[in-house]
């Protein structure tokens, strides 16, 4: 029988029990979620699952709502057919952005995560600025990032290798693996890096072969996927977030494609994803540089010397002034909101007198 130790469940987390699990409640971890359903796995199986309506009444934001990869305590009924979540515990590691749209707020990814797998295909998606606010999400989670770049088999070796420079010349040092789905090629190397009881994350556009990827680890087609298009490139099949465990016991988070990557409040993220340039601005005649015109400047001195590129600098600069920018807009809003519930508290008060 699976254990809730094979799911992940490690002493980080059972330090955090006594806080969140309360006399006859269980663990579980949320597999699925879809709008205001869940599906939590537990050492049985996985069950459908809703919130508790204590708990959805204390939640002041989205981000405090449970999301795949997510630890819950939840009470059984219906003969262990249905869960009800009580509690949630910290995430020791997390997947999010800013909400797609105009709205000022996080989505949640994932929680929980050991590795990130940002795949992109070598074909049509390969893009470096998109690769880089992949690499900064995972930083501000603490998320581990490992690059695959899919479908080499669409171009030639030595295309391959010109892509594998341009990562390098823009500063990137994760590790990356190549692999195609078709010829089976690097799936060695990416079985290397996967272990019984982690849980990975695929990140990446619709159509670069995400879903593919776990079903070519199972040897089975158990995950739906579509035709590839004329150009190559595949088709927008996964519809919702879920987590997977594959028989020799490594789980794997398969995501939709995201459109948007906006960064909210990833300040960390972005220093950790640009670690050169900070290094760089450790040398900087001033503690408050903002390397954009201050005499002194390292990072500016490094452009001028040909050791740093322009291109990576303004990706810098573009990603940390808008993870800056939604960060002022995103605790205004939060100011706001708190302001407004205080009033909605105080006028219910006046109302019973």
């Amino acid at each position: 029988m699976i254990t809730l130790s094979d799911l992940g469940f490690d002493v980080w987390f059972e330090a955090h029990i006594d806080d969140i699990r309360h006399e006859g409640q269980n663990i579980a971890r949320i597999t699925a979620v879809d709008r205001n359903s869940y599906l939590v796995r537990n050492e049985i199986g996985e069950i459908p699952a809703e919130l508790a309506g204590k708990f959805s009444f204390q939640v002041e934001s989205s981000v405090e709502l449970p999301c795949v990869g997510d630890w819950v305590s939840v009470q059984y009924h219906n003969e262990g057919t249905l869960a009800i979540i009580h509690g949630l515990f910290p995430r020791k590691t997390f997947l999010r952005r800013k909400r797609a749209g105009m709205e000022v707020e996080y989505q949640m990814i994932a929680a929980n995560i050991d590795l990130a797998f940002i795949v992109q295909s070598c074909h049509f998606d390969f893009n470096l600025a998109r690769l880089n606010r992949y690499l900064v999400m995972a930083a501000d989670g603490h998320v581990e990032p490992i690059i695959i770049l899919a479908k080499t088999d669409l171009i030639s070796d030595a295309e391959l290798q010109e892509k594998l420079s341009a990562i390098k010349e823009a500063g990137i040092t994760t590790r990356i693996i190549a692999l195609s789905n078709l010829t089976g090629a690097g799936y060695d190397e990416f079985r290397e890096v996967l272990f019984p009881g982690k849980t990975c994350c695929l990140l990446g556009s619709s159509g670069v072969g995400k879903t593919t990827m776990i079903n070519h680890l199972t040897g089975r087609n158990d995950l739906d996927t579509k035709a590839v298009s004329g150009t190559g490139e595949g088709t927008h099949t996964t519809t919702r977030r879920q987590l997977i465990v594959l028989d020799n016991g490594v789980m794997f988070i398969d995501t939709p494609g995201m459109r948007e990557l906006g960064l909210l409040g990833a300040g960390e993220g972005v220093n950790k994803g640009f670690e050169d340039i900070i290094e760089l601005a450790g040398a900087c005649r001033y503690a408050d540089c903002s390397h954009t015109q201050e005499s002194g400047c390292a990072v500016l001195a490094a452009i001028a010397g040909g050791e740093l590129s322009e291109e990576r600098y303004a990706g810098y600069l573009k990603l940390r002034k808008e993870s800056e920018h939604y960060e002022m807009s995103y605790l205004e809003k939060r100011k706001k909101d708190k302001a407004f519930g205080r009033f909605i508290k105080t006028a219910k008060k006046n109302l019973k007198r």
